[in-house]
């Protein structure tokens, strides 16, 4: 019996999903657990695996598509089987589907060769796609030069991706008359080998009168060597979202430092007793998350959302973690952290950070928070400006331990000092309501045994 695959819900705000790569084609044997195919939200990626054995009888959707959650992705089964009932509901991604296979019933697979070996033209107009027309437009390609792989000799989405990868690009100055020319190739001296008008005049013979000399801006951009990367889903979020933090608020960073002794101490007698005590591997990142937790609660404009012309101020601290992850940044949430132990918050914040990295994170706990720490520390980063989580109010940067001095008793002494950079938005929070927080914070980790004792 066929069996459908359908798009996950990753969260109960995920309304649709990216597939990012297909890890088997149509006709492969699958077995349960095998990698189907890779997809994103726009803040985790995902894979998902088979849960039935058999072989993939038909893909609906092709990478870069936006699949809404439970629609069916694909289908797996024995071969022959009937997969009408699973056919997508949507009209432009079965139609084609649909065609392609009226078109392998009504003709044999030899004319299908023959048909997707050159372009056909209906009368003066190529066969294509919108989707198609628009992705070559929009890229700069000739879509003249695709090899037509639909139903009918018809250029689909997937023919001008492979066209991009090899074909003839154009400049958009050029596009226009070189769409006019009769299709033969042009060498290109643009940037990339984009076809530029100078290309289509020399190609006419209108600058043969004296030797052609290369254009030095063309050899320029020839020599330029780089690699093109398409964006991922979470990196175009994360660009928005940094983009519009810094345009829509009023962000002032302040820095100040603490004697990081006490923590060290404990941190020290933590790892030489914790494991026989049944405790969690408690880090210094997962020390200032628990003071920070605590001290937020006197200074509840920090621990809040500005939202124009309110402003939320929450009883319990929701606090952001800033995760770094081969996917771009990811900030999970550790919900009711003020009610959480030492011991509590160190297994969570690890347990977050690792579902992160591996790309298992539930949505749901990439939002809700009210204050967000990152922390540089580990990468030698001594001071930084962290940038606001909107609606937030608050982050907390933490940096690198530094060797600095002090005089204690008449005697100058060394001392280990832990960076502290808040940025807060200013609209909502003054400078010295920001600067008290710093200083309170700054006590309760310099005396943290006896804070820890509250």
């Amino acid at each position: 019996m066929a069996t459908p695959v359908i798009m996950p819900r990753q969260g109960q705000t995920v309304e649709s999903c990216i597939i990012t790569k297909w890890h088997k084609k149509k006709g492969d044997r699958v077995k349960v657990g095998d990698l189907l195919f890779s997809y994103e939200t726009d803040k985790a990626a995902f894979d998902e695996e088979a849960k039935a054995e058999g072989t993939l009888l038909e893909i609906f959707f092709d990478e870069g598509d936006d699949v809404p959650v439970l629609a069916t992705v694909c289908v797996i089964g024995q071969e022959g089987e009937d997969i009408s009932e699973f056919m997508p509901k949507d009209a432009s991604a079965a139609e084609d589907v649909m065609v392609e296979e009226q078109q392998s019933i009504a003709e044999g697979q030899g004319e299908m060769e023959i048909q997707s070996s050159a372009v056909v033209q209906e009368g003066n107009r190529i066969k294509i796609s919108p989707r198609a027309r628009n992705l070559a437009e929009r890229v700069g390609v000739d879509y003249r030069q695709a090899t037509p792989t639909g139903p009918n000799g018809r250029i689909i989405e997937r023919d001008i991706r492979q066209l991009l990868e090899r074909g003839q690009l154009v400049t958009p100055a050029a596009r226009e008359q070189y769409m006019g020319t009769e299709g033969m190739p042009i060498g290109g001296t643009g940037i990339g080998g984009r076809v530029t008008t100078a290309d289509l005049q020399s190609a006419k013979g209108e600058a043969h009168y004296e030797m052609p000399q290369p254009s030095v801006q063309g050899i320029k951009a020839k020599e330029a060597d780089y690699e093109e990367i398409k964006l991922s889903n979470i990196r175009k979020v994360i660009a928005k979202t940094m983009h519009q933090s810094l345009a829509n608020t009023a962000q002032l960073t302040i820095h100040t430092s603490f004697d990081a002794t006490e923590i060290l101490a404990f941190r020290k007698k933590v790892k030489e007793y914790g494991e026989r005590l049944g405790l969690a591997n408690i880090t210094l990142n997962d020390i200032i998350l628990y003071a920070v937790s605590r001290t937020l609660l006197n200074h509840k404009a920090l621990n809040a959302h500005f939202l124009d012309d309110k402003m939320l101020l929450f009883n319990h601290v929701h606090l952001g973690v800033a995760v770094d992850t081969e996917r771009g940044l990811m900030v999970p949430t550790i919900y009711n952290a003020d009610t959480k132990s030492l011991d509590e918050i160190s297994r969570e914040a690890k347990e977050l950070v690792e579902a992160c990295r591996k790309g298992s994170i539930n949505p749901d706990y990439l939002k809700g928070g009210t204050f967000t720490v990152t922390n540089l520390g580990s990468l030698g980063v001594e001071a930084f400006t962290p940038i606001l989580n909107p609606p937030q109010t608050g982050i907390l940067g933490v940096n690198a331990i530094v060797q600095r001095v002090k005089e204690v008793d008449g005697k100058i002494v060394t001392y280990p000092s832990i960076g502290l950079s808040l940025t807060f938005d200013h609209r909502a929070v003054d400078g010295a309501p920001a600067a008290r927080f710093l200083q309170e914070l700054k006590a309760n980790l310099e005396n943290f045994s006896i804070f820890l004792a509250k």
